[in-house]
Order: C-alpha cells, then sequence, then structure tokens
C-alpha cells in the first residue's frame, strides 16, 4: 500500500511545474533565514557583544537586518532567477514598466498618504513604535543613516514579494498570483500597531495590482518607502514635542 501510494505521489510530482514548486520553497525557506539568522535578533543575542561597548551598538543591529535582508530578498531570487530559471531579472518586474500609469499611482498616493500620515501618526502606537530604532528619535544624522538602510530594506521587501513571487507565479496562476503574494505580506505584519495589520490588506492588494499592472514592483516600493519614510518623521516629531515641548508644540499646533 505505502509503494503504491510513493509511486502515485511521484507521477504527481513528475506533472508539476518545476518553477512553481522553486517559487513556493525558496519563499518558504528565505523567510525563514530571514527570521533566524538576519534579523535583529540574532545580532543582539549572537553578534552583539563584540560591539556591546559601543554608542552605535543598536544601530548597528538593524543595519545588520536591513543588510541581511537585502541580501536573502533581493540577491539571492535574483541569482535563482538567472542560474535556475534562466530567465531575465526584467520579467520578476525588475524595470519601470508601464512608467505612465505607474508614477502618475505614485504622486496619487503620496499626495493622499503623507497628510493621512500625519494625523495617523498622533495615535500613542505609533509615536511609541517609530521609529523603531529609538536613538533615531533625537539624532537627526542617525536617522538619515536609518532610513538608507530601511531603503534597502524596502527595496527587496517589494521585490520579494511583488516582484519574484508574483510575477513567478503570474504564468501558473494568473491575477491570483496578486491574492497569493498577499498573504504572507499581512502575515508578517503582525504584531504592529493594529492599524497599520489592517491596513496592510488594502495596502498590499493595491500594490500587488500596480506592480501586475504596470509590470513593475518598483512604483510599489517608492510607495512603500515613503509611507515607512514619513511614518518615523512624523512619529519622530511628535515623540520629540512630547519630550521637549515648546518649538515642536507650536509647529504641532499648526496641525491640529
Amino acid at each position: 500500500m505505502i509503494s503504491k501510494d510513493f509511486n502515485q505521489l511521484r507521477l504527481e510530482a513528475d506533472k508539476l511545474d518545476k518553477k512553481t514548486v522553486i517559487v513556493f520553497l525558496s519563499i518558504l525557506i528565505l523567510q525563514t533565514i530571514s527570521w533566524y539568522f538576519t534579523s535583529v535578533r540574532f545580532f543582539r543575542t549572537s553578534l552583539l557583544p563584540g560591539v556591546s561597548g559601543s554608542y552605535y551598538a543598536k544601530l548597528y543591529q538593524y543595519l545588520y537586518w536591513f543588510g541581511g535582508d537585502f541580501l536573502v530578498f533581493f540577491i539571492v531570487p535574483l541569482l535563482i532567477i538567472l542560474f535556475m530559471f534562466r530567465e531575465k531579472p526584467l520579467e520578476f518586474g525588475l524595470r519601470w514598466g508601464d512608467h505612465k500609469k505607474g508614477l502618475q499611482y505614485t504622486f496619487i498616493a503620496a499626495f493622499i498618504m503623507i497628510p493621512a500620515l500625519w494625523f495617523v501618526s498622533a495615535q500613542p502606537d505609533f509615536v511609541k513604535t517609530y521609529p523603531q530604532l529609538k536613538m533615531a528619535r533625537t539624532d537627526y544624522s542617525i536617522l538619515l543613516i536609518y532610513e538608507f538602510g530601511m531603503m534597502l530594506y524596502m527595496f527587496a521587501w517589494e521585490f520579494v514579494w511583488r516582484g519574484y513571487t508574483l510575477f513567478g507565479l503570474k504564468p501558473r496562476f494568473g491575477v491570483y498570483a496578486i491574492f497569493i503574494q498577499l498573504i504572507p505580506f499581512v502575515i508578517l505584519h503582525n504584531g504592529k500597531p493594529a492599524l497599520e495589520t489592517f491596513s496592510s490588506i488594502a495596502g498590499g492588494l493595491a500594490l500587488g495590482i500596480l506592480a501586475y499592472r504596470t509590470r513593475s514592483f518598483l512604483y510599489g516600493f517608492i510607495i512603500h518607502f515613503i509611507i515607512m519614510f514619513f511614518i518615523d518623521l512624523f512619529s519622530m516629531l511628535r515623540y520629540r514635542s512630547e519630550e521637549y515641548g515648546t518649538g515642536f508644540n507650536a509647529i504641532l499646533n499648526l496641525f491640529n
């Protein structure tokens, strides 16, 4: 019975689309590597003792995370595309595609989201959470370094979901690939402020549709980075207002 079932399973496996299987399995492996080995937690527990006396130790943790995930979520999938699929990265959204449509939606999103983020940042959960590197709240130079690292991270993050996953699964699932990439994207927002996690459902769907229609993940990257940059900046301003008062209160009162 076991032999018969095994042979039947092998026959079914032979019918599988190899590219689709590789995309699914590689995403599982890459996300697991990210969770265990390129996280702030891993740096803190395994690598931090070497720089524990440095003022910049916490900044190093986040730069390690950003750089590690850039390697895991961009460089490794890129190598899979080139050497396993033997395809062009252009076919996985690494191009400008329909730039007219992409730029239009990017400007519209920025026009709507930046003012909205100002008011969203007033919620205590956001002030408490962002920027995730707490020392960036009081040092603009640290904030700029942190945001540069964040930019690399967001580029890789958008590529792995709205590039590699979406376009890697598109030949097999068509438009349903938009919903497939949405599932891990939303799940990985768990633990963040509730409003952000629920918003990621609509946001991930919209960015997936945008990538699908423009044949590029780059516009989603720009939009996502704009959102993260301004939520960090606005949360920092509100934190500094609460901490230092006076001048920042005067600025805040212009908007409230």
